[in-house]
């Protein structure tokens, strides 16, 4: 197999698991009638490029002490993170089917005194930054060699904490720290334009001294390529700016708040199933033909 067609046939593997992914968050949250689907379905290829081609992990080994860190600081989007690591190996896929139901290790947001692969709890958000700058500050003074990430939502980023840690970052040159964030436009209660533009974005990363990617958030090409550059970035921290769709995949989801947080009917469920499956299956056409981004 050439170079070209090992990259190929990693493109069309990525992308056929982002779609997984998808399937597997939206059975979830609607079997609890209760999660967020719409910044899930955004961070889908985020999460297949991370777990199935960049993390140094060992499922096996969920608390290895040389395994990268990876901070999914806008933990609303549990449902995707939980199906990702489910895939990768951390916990049986039965345990999907308690997500967010009394007792679970499986909750609204992460919490990593029970789940395993959980690098850090969440809940309010914008703290992640942080705990990542923390992390690899703790990874230079032990001279260990893992890598931390961040995921960040866009709503998130108008919190100050993130700016905050923005600047230690740089400050400290923390070359083993990238953050990603997923661009996708929409916040809770409407679009990001609306509540708290964040334009210029990538021009204020710059300034704050990031080395900034910009990417396709949904070619997984793109983003495997960005992850992999980041970690050949020396003396400051790297930023990968993801533009993606909010409830990408589902055509009466997508770039609508209404979907940020809500599960869906009977109906919604089975045209949403339907129409996920049918993009895995034109994934598939597309590889036949060569052209899976």
């Amino acid at each position: 197999m050439s170079l070209h067609e090992h990259r190929d046939a990693q493109t069309h593997e990525l992308a056929r698991r982002a779609q997984e992914l998808r399937l597997r968050a939206l059975r979830m949250v609607y079997q609890a009638q209760s999660g967020h689907l719409g910044g899930s379905f955004s961070a889908a290829e985020i999460m297949a490029a991370m777990y199935f081609h960049h993390l140094r992990i060992n499922p096996a080994q969920p608390h290895w002490a040389d395994r990268d860190r990876f901070i999914v600081s806008k933990g609303h989007s549990a449902p995707v993170y939980y199906a990702a690591l489910s895939a990768a190996g951390f916990f049986c896929d039965d345990c999907l089917d308690s997500f967010r139901q009394c007792g679970s290790v499986l909750q609204g947001h992460p919490d990593r005194n029970k789940c395993a692969g959980v690098d850090m709890n969440s809940g309010p958000l914008g703290n992640g930054l942080s705990v990542g700058v923390g992390l690899a500050l703790a990874a230079r003074l032990r001279g260990a060699p893992y890598r931390t990430y961040v995921l960040l939502g866009d709503g998130e980023s108008e919190a100050g904490i993130v700016w905050e840690a923005a600047m230690s970052a740089h400050k400290y040159r923390l070359d083993n720290l990238t953050a990603i964030l997923d661009y996708n436009g929409v916040q809770l209660d409407g679009m990001v334009c609306d509540v708290m533009p964040l334009e210029p974005v990538t021009d204020k990363w710059r300034a704050f001294g990031w080395h900034v990617f910009e990417v396709d958030g949904h070619n997984v090409r793109q983003v495997v390529e960005a992850l992999d550059a980041a970690s050949g970035i020396h003396g400051r921290p790297s930023m990968i700016v993801a533009h993606t769709i909010k409830g990408k995949g589902v055509s009466f989801m997508e770039n609508n708040p209404a979907w940020h947080g809500k599960a869906p009917s009977a109906a919604e469920f089975e045209r949403a199933l339907a129409e996920l499956q049918s993009g895995l299956r034109q994934l598939d056409g597309q590889e036949e033909r060569g052209s899976v981004q």
